[in-house]
């Protein structure tokens, strides 16, 4: 499906222009995120295929998680990807001065997530959860804290082009960079709408 419009040309009839359409961002971006969506769907394959084989572990491991901490996450995921999609939308519109304002509030919720995501990992290893703990335990912490990662690497890459845009590097006709972050960082948002029921909610 088109997502955005690059450019215009002359093709039509009365001379009008005929917008030429594009897939935001980079296309070695969307390749990279395709490698990262198929990683992550193996490693939901196999956490689900675990619970499979031991239900009543990974069903007393769940017990032992915080869903209301997961909860705040997403919410603060989602609502750093929708600062971070006006940050696109003002630079399309030449206003890279409030573009980066609305990364930094992306950058801003992002950090709730780094927070509570950090206080479920001292919990759980305050109460003597770790990787070497159980087969729940070694997925959870290898699923979240691989996706932990992504969160970390989309925030730098974030206040990268935050200074960028500051220095009016970025603007209409120069805007794939942006475009390409902006798409890595909804990808980090969409895979922890998956993980986040797939490891707290579902039984």
């Amino acid at each position: 499906m088109d997502m955005s419009v690059d450019q215009t040309v002359e093709s039509t009839t009365d001379n009008s222009p005929l917008p030429v359409r594009r897939v935001p961002g980079d296309m070695a971006m969307w390749c990279f995120i395709l490698a990262e969506l198929t990683a992550f769907a193996l490693m939901f394959i196999l956490f689900s295929w675990l619970r499979s084989t031991d239900r009543e572990l990974f069903l007393a491991g769940q017990q032992l998680l915080h869903p209301e901490a997961g909860l705040i996450n997403t919410l603060a995921l989602l609502s750093a990807s929708g600062f971070v999609a006006q940050g696109v939308i003002a630079n399309r519109a030449s206003k890279q001065l409030q573009a980066s304002r609305w990364m930094l509030a992306g950058l801003a919720v992002a950090m709730i997530y780094v927070v509570v995501k950090c206080w479920e990992y001292y919990q759980l290893g305050s109460a003597g959860y770790g990787l070497n703990g159980n087969r729940f335990f070694t997925a959870y912490f290898l699923l979240t804290g691989f996706h932990f990662l992504h969160v970390l690497l989309g925030m730098s890459i974030i206040g990268y082009v935050t200074r960028r845009l500051r220095q009016q590097v970025y603007g209409p006709d120069n805007r794939v960079g942006l475009e390409s972050v902006a798409c890595y960082w909804h990808m980090v948002d969409l895979l922890w709408i998956v993980l986040f029921p797939l490891v707290y909610v579902i039984r």
